[in-house]
């Protein structure tokens, strides 16, 4: 019964590093996603900065 229940434990040890594996590829996928919007986000506001200065400054 002890070799059963040490099998049981690799076995389980084993589905506890591929599941947290799996869930730091998807974090990871997400921060990346996350950055990326927020980027995109950063860029916008600073061409529309950009557009209302030269407005300001008589540029067009």
């Amino acid at each position: 019964m002890a070799k059963t229940e040490c099998k049981a434990a690799k076995d389980m040890t084993a589905a506890m590093e591929e599941t947290m594996q799996r869930l730091q590829g998807r974090f990871q996928d997400i921060s990346e996603q996350l950055e990326s919007k927020e980027m995109g986000t950063r860029l916008d506001h600073l061409e529309k900065n950009v557009v209302e200065l030269m407005a300001q400054a008589g540029m067009e």
